[in-house]
C-alpha cells in the first residue's frame, strides 16, 4: 500500500508494536478510576486512528505512527476488555461471561477473516485499502455503541490490606503459569503453518482449514466446557488444558515419522486436542478476575494481559526453531504445558479459596474443611 521494502515494513510494525506494552499499567489505572466502559471505548477509537494511518501513510514515519496506535489501543482493549465484561455480568462467577464473550470473538475473527480473503480475492490488491477501511468503521462503530450503553461500575476505597500486582506473588505466579499456557495457542497461530507447509510439505489448504476448524470449535463449545466442568476447581481445568496440550505437541510431532494419509489423520487427531485444551482453558480469565481485589482489579487484570502478550511475542522465535530440529519448537512448547502442569497445585494453595473453587468466598468461609 506504501510502497516500502517488505523487511523495512516488518521491522517497522514489530518495534512499533513494542510501544504497546506501555498501555496496560496505564489502561487499568483508568479502569479503577473512570470504570472499564471509558477505556474500551477510547481503545476503539485509537485503534480506529491507527487504521486511517495505514490509509493516510506515505512512508516509514507514517506507517511506524499507525503501528503505534494500533499497538497501544489494541493492549488497552485487552486490558479493560474483562473488566467490561466482568461489570456487565454482574456479581458471581464470571465464567459463563467469559467463555461466551470468547465464542464470539472467535467467531467474529473467522468471519473477518473470510470477508477479508473475499475482499482480497474480488479487488485485489486495491482490497487492502477497502479491507483497513472497514476495519477503522467497525472500531468506530464498536465504540459509538459502547457510549450508548449504560453499564454498572463500582468503585471500590482501597484499603491498607490492598497489595499491589506486582507484590502480589500468587497472582504474578498465576500470570507465568498462564503464559507458558497461552504458548500453545500462539504457537499454532504461527508455527503449525510453518510445520504443515515447509517441514511436512503438505498441501496449501491444510494450514487454513485447520485454523478454521480450531475457530468452529472453540467459537461452539466454550459454554458447554464451561457447564461440563462447573464442578471442578478453576485450576484443575487449567492442568486438564495443559496436559491436553503437552499430547497435541506429541501427536503433532509423531505426524513427521507417518505416511501420508496417517499424516494427514494424526494432525487432525491434534487438531481436535488443541480445541479441547483451548475451551478449557476458557476458565482462566474468570480466574484472574475472581482472584483480583475488586480495588484493584483494573490494575490486575491489565498485568495479566501480559500473559498473552509475552506468549505472542514469544511464539514466532519458537516457530523459528524449526530450522534448527523438527522436534526443538515441539519439545519446547510441551516443556511449558507440562511446567505450567506441574506448578498450577502450588499455586492454587496461595490463590484466594473462592477464586479457585469458583464460589462465593462467604460460603467458603462457612465451609472451611470442604476440600
Amino acid at each position: 500500500m506504501v510502497g516500502i521494502p517488505l523487511g523495512l515494513a516488518a521491522t517497522l510494525v514489530t518495534v512499533s508494536t513494542a510501544f504497546g506494552l506501555l498501555a496496560p499499567p496505564l489502561a487499568g489505572r483508568l479502569v479503577d478510576r473512570f470504570g472499564p466502559r471509558v477505556v474500551v471505548s477510547a481503545a476503539q477509537l485509537v485503534q480506529a486512528g491507527g487504521a486511517v494511518g495505514y490509509l493516510v501513510a506515505t512512508g516509514p514515519a507514517t506507517v511506524a505512527v499507525a503501528a503505534v496506535l494500533l499497538a497501544l489501543g489494541q493492549q488497552a482493549f485487552y486490558s479493560s476488555l474483562f473488566a467490561l465484561i466482568g461489570d456487565t455480568a454482574g456479581p458471581g462467577p464470571k465464567d459463563h461471561a467469559f467463555a461466551l464473550a470468547g465464542m464470539v470473538r472467535g467467531a467474529a475473527f473467522g468471519l473477518g477473516g473470510l470477508i477479508a480473503a473475499a475482499i482480497l480475492t474480488g479487488v485485489g490488491p486495491a482490497g487492502l485499502r477497502v479491507a483497513v477501511g472497514a476495519d477503522g468503521v467497525s472500531f468506530v462503530v464498536a465504540a459509538a455503541l459502547l457510549t450508548t450503553l449504560r453499564l454498572p461500575h463500582r468503585r471500590h476505597e482501597r484499603t491498607p490490606a490492598t497489595i499491589g500486582v506486582l507484590r502480589n506473588r500468587p497472582y504474578l505466579a498465576l500470570v507465568g503459569v498462564a503464559t507458558l499456557l497461552a504458548l500453545s495457542l500462539d504457537f499454532f497461530l504461527i508455527g503449525v503453518p510453518v510445520y504443515v507447509l515447509e517441514v511436512l510439505h503438505g498441501p496449501t489448504w491444510l494450514p487454513g482449514v485447520m485454523l478454521t476448524c480450531l475457530t468452529l470449535i472453540t467459537s461452539t463449545t466454550g459454554t458447554l466446557v464451561i457447564r461440563l466442568t462447573r464442578r471442578l476447581a478453576r485450576t484443575t481445568s487449567m492442568i486438564i488444558s495443559a496436559v491436553l496440550y503437552v499430547a497435541w505437541c506429541a501427536v503433532s510431532l509423531a505426524a513427521a515419522g507417518l505416511p501420508g494419509p496417517w499424516q494427514l489423520a494424526a494432525l487432525l487427531a491434534g487438531l481436535l486436542l488443541m480445541a479441547a485444551a483451548t475451551t478449557f482453558l476458557n476458565r482462566v480469565n474468570a480466574l484472574a478476575e475472581a482472584a483480583s481485589p475488586a480495588e484493584l482489579r483494573g490494575r490486575y487484570l491489565a498485568a495479566f494481559q501480559y500473559s498473552f502478550t509475552v506468549a505472542g511475542i514469544a511464539a514466532p522465535g519458537v516457530a523459528g526453531l524449526f530450522t534448527v530440529g523438527t522436534w526443538l519448537p515441539w519439545l519446547i512448547v510441551a516443556l511449558c504445558a507440562a511446567l505450567a502442569a506441574a506448578a498450577m497445585p502450588y499455586v492454587a494453595r496461595s490463590l484466594p479459596r473462592h477464586a479457585v473453587r469458583d464460589r462465593p468466598a462467604v460460603l467458603l468461609e462457612a465451609q472451611p474443611g470442604e476440600e
